[in-house]
């Protein structure tokens, strides 16, 4: 038999034991499935917009892996600092694939950027999105959108797409998702009136995907601007021809909203804003956060932005940025901080240029940030099969008859498939009381409360 631990139980996580059960060169093998959270899906549970609900429907898919006869969920074991070295992790597996993605968000570098007001699109995400560590990080419910009338979203991919509408969406759109119950009350009742969406380069440079493009064209009471001279800006602009097929459609929507714009009262107001970098952030009286400045760039031929010397401020009261994540050290496992990743060679860990027997990583510690949900697939495939091809001489390592025995006889308890579903229980009865239908636990307290309450 062959024992492998995944940390991770996002796509990245789940896709390599899927990969790792469903093949037949080594026929017994078992995978245990380890997160720092008591629920699985990552990014799919906490990072997708709660009113995606077709993406979050790959909940369904992760799930019946996670159900497999050979795979087992082990939630609540934080690997690294203040838990599980991953030295002692490898002791008990013959293998271990790290799956753990990019942990913090990419910084702008300008003044002001700490200022209260100023956050990161994850922080944002994480909040409307119940992660445990949102509440733990002493946000207070309302901190975001309290007193904002006007926000700016720094980044033009679709995680920008998505906070800049959840910043937009009314509440009656908002109530059947399972967003929290807090947040959903604190969106609501905001006063956000308008939101600009800022890009350094230009459209055709842009990184969101049409679809998610169009969606803000769809929203009600809800008017989409874009400024035709920022677009003309764009050399690709009169002529997207030469554009892949993505950013070319991306460019025809922009066109269709600037040379025919919304007519009729809106609420509220998008505006798509290109080639302007962000120079630096100013507080108000009150200490928060009140004006962004950018410089507006130009192309400089060979694809990037050079400055121009003309600047523009933008009132905002809130400001997200959402340019790009980044991988975070591991305690335990060698790190490339150029790249933000583990080094590896094929999936195999590499120390000191060698690799390290029994270590492998898939996902965005493996090549960074980069990618759809379904490019973590082949990822963890090649990853796996690396593995696959070192298994026989992994498998002669000696190991303890069950890890989560030797797991438990170390004072750890971690929350197994059952200590999840009551989990999931707990959320239908919180959307019930509520008149909703489910409703996410957003604190680490009620989440391991709920597990505890494990049928018998």
């Amino acid at each position: 038999m062959l024992q492998v631990a995944v940390v991770g139980s996002g796509p990245s996580g789940v896709y390599a034991a899927q990969s790792l059960v469903q093949q037949d060169r080594v026929p017994d093998v078992r995978v245990d499935v380890l997160d720092r959270l008591p629920c699985p899906y990552g990014l799919v549970r906490y990072g997708v917009a709660p009113d995606h609900e077709k993406i979050k429907s790959l909940q369904n898919n992760l799930r019946t892996v996670l159900e497999h006869d050979r795979v087992r969920f082990l939630g609540s074991l934080e690997i690294g600092p203040g838990g599980l070295p991953p030295a002692r992790l490898l002791g008990l597996y013959h293998a271990v694939v790290y799956c753990v993605g990019a942990a913090t968000d990419r910084r702008l570098g300008v003044p002001g950027e700490d200022l209260p007001g100023s956050y990161s699109a994850t922080e944002f995400v994480s909040w409307y999105s119940a992660h445990p560590d949102a509440l733990a990080g002493g946000y207070a419910q309302d901190a975001f959108v309290q007193g904002v009338e006007s926000a700016v979203v720094i980044g033009v991919g679709n995680v920008a797409v998505d906070v800049a509408r959840m910043l937009v969406r009314g509440a009656a759109e908002l109530l059947p998702t399972d967003m929290p119950d807090a947040a959903l009350g604190v969106l609501a009742g905001s006063g956000v009136r308008e939101v600009s969406m800022v890009g350094r380069r230009g459209p055709s440079q842009a990184r969101f995907t049409t679809k998610e493009l169009r969606e803000l064209g769809a929203l009600p009471d809800t008017e989409v601007v874009v400024d035709p001279a920022e677009l003309a800006l764009d050399p690709a602009y009169n002529d997207p021809s030469g554009l892949p097929a993505a950013s070319r459609r991306n460019v025809e929507v922009l066109r269709g909203w600037a040379e025919h714009p919304a007519r009729g009262p809106a609420r509220r107001r998008l505006r798509l804003r290109f080639f302007l970098r962000p120079v630096s952030l100013t507080a108000g009286a009150a200490g928060r956060v009140a004006l962004t400045r950018f410089e507006r760039t130009l192309p400089d031929g060979r694809g990037g932005v050079t400055g121009s010397g003309q600047y523009e401020d933008i009132p905002a009261q809130l400001v997200l940025r959402s340019v790009g994540y980044r991988g975070v050290p591991l305690e335990g496992l060698p790190f490339d901080a150029g790249r933000g990743t583990v080094p590896h060679a094929a999936g195999r860990v590499l120390r000191d240029g060698v690799p390290s027997p029994g270590e492998y990583v898939a996902g965005w510690i493996k090549r960074g940030p980069t990618g759809v949900i379904g490019t973590n697939r082949p990822c963890s495939k090649e990853t796996v099969q690396s593995l696959l091809d070192d298994a026989p001489a992994l498998a002669r390592k000696q190991l303890p008859e069950d890890p989560l025995t030797a797991l438990q006889a170390e004072g750890l308890r971690p929350v197994e498939w059952p200590g999840w579903l009551a989990i999931e229980r707990a959320e239908a009865a919180l959307g019930r009381s509520l008149g909703r239908g489910v409703v996410k636990i957003p604190d680490w307290e009620g989440l391991r409360a709920a597990a505890r309450e494990v049928r018998g």
